[in-house]
């Protein structure tokens, strides 16, 4: 089973994430006419586009995030805050992270967030994987060749956005059987699952391509692929499926996989912290009880911030008054001393004077020596 060595904080139980790329056209132009008609319809009660920031040097002329901001209520009481970020790709479609936070844990039977922003007619090209291009509402059929295959698993698994589903058909389907299972998962898992369909022949490949996953998919089964990093309590057979039958009915037993797999406890996804914080540290969106709560709140921060200031000026003040105090009594106490007599300065002499003095008094010292007698008086 693929591990990762890089610990991740954990996807809180309040939030819902998605990620995904929009293909074509400009997906502000599609975001805000979606929002406009949802909004009229009540399906939300505001949203708002929020400027774009500006550049400061030629380096950084590149097109900004766009981030449009959305609230909601759920089960008539819960407010959703909801925040979707959408950047320029390298092929020339729109990359777009979504996230939202509920005041309640999430429960999947709430309207997807994703459903909410994005129209929902199947000709708009916003739902596709950002890293395989593979799609959120369609059955993605696997390749014939099957590096190409294992190949597909190793770039679009990593990530931790989505969850995969890979089904093998035991025979060809008719376009009953060629129906995702999205469509009988709950709302708020429908945007989050990539369903991957393998073709009869293609069983003995697709097993040999999922070694590196740790997983095996049965004959005419199902099985949700483990993800890297894998969530924690994930095992293998626990979400593997039997059989799955293609005829058009419910997978009831497949759909239970998938929901059991989505209520895993799972690290938090490549850049889903970015956007996270942007959501709880950057909310534009307030409500106009928000908004006075805010005020409220500068105005109490800035009263505590005058108070420190005045605080310290005061201590700083009583500092400079001990210490002029402190000043004066030193003065007092000079003045007030007796002046001791300091005795004269005695000059040093320099080595050659001191060396001048020594040949002084040794020429002085010889002269005042006896002669010796000389050889007559002798």
């Amino acid at each position: 089973m693929p591990t990762s060595s890089t610990v991740r904080p954990m996807t809180p139980a309040t939030v819902w994430l998605a990620r995904g790329r929009h293909a074509d056209g400009a997906a502000e132009d599609v975001l805000r006419r979606s929002l406009e008609q949802r909004k009229r319809s009540r399906a939300i009660d505001d949203f708002l586009e929020l400027p774009e920031a500006e550049t400061e040097t030629e380096a950084e002329a590149a097109p900004a995030e766009r981030v449009f901001e959305a609230r909601w209520r759920v089960d008539e009481t819960v407010t959703v805050r909801a925040r979707i970020g959408v950047t320029p790709g390298p092929d020339g479609g729109q990359e777009w992270i979504l996230v939202a936070e509920a005041e309640q844990p999430w429960n999947n039977d709430w309207p997807s967030p994703a459903g909410l922003f994005w129209p929902k007619e199947p000709d708009v090209a916003w739902d596709r994987d950002g890293a395989a291009l593979l799609s959120l509402r369609k059955l993605n059929p696997l390749p014939h060749d099957d590096k190409e295959t294992r190949r597909l698993f190793r770039n679009a698994v990593p990530g931790g956005w989505h969850i995969h589903v890979v089904v093998h058909e035991a025979m060809s389907t008719d376009e009953r059987g060629r129906v995702p299972v999205a469509r009988w998962l709950p709302p708020g898992l429908r945007h989050r699952v990539v369903e991957h369909r393998a073709a009869p022949q293609q069983h003995r490949g697709l097993n040999w391509a999922l070694r590196d996953q740790g997983v095996q998919v049965p004959r005419g089964g199902a099985v949700v692929l483990p993800g890297t990093p894998a969530p924690d309590g994930f095992e293998a057979e626990d979400f593997s499926v039997r059989a799955v039958f293609l005829d058009g009915s419910e997978p009831t037993d497949l759909v239970d996989a998938v929901t059991r797999y989505a209520a895993l406890p799972r690290p938090l996804p490549d850049g889903a912290e970015d956007a996270l914080t942007a959501l709880r540290e950057d909310w534009h969106l307030l409500t106009l009880e928000e908004e006075l709560e805010r005020q409220r709140g500068l105005v109490a921060m800035y009263a505590e911030a005058l108070e420190a200031m005045t605080k310290s000026r005061d201590l700083y003040r009583e500092a400079a008054e001990r210490a002029h105090e402190a000043l004066a009594a030193y003065q007092e106490s000079a003045e007030a001393a007796p002046v001791r007599q300091q005795p004269p300065d005695t000059p040093v002499a320099s080595p050659l004077q001191q060396l001048t003095r020594t040949f002084e008094r040794l020429k002085s010292a010889r002269s005042q020596r006896p002669a010796a007698p000389s050889r007559d008086e002798r």
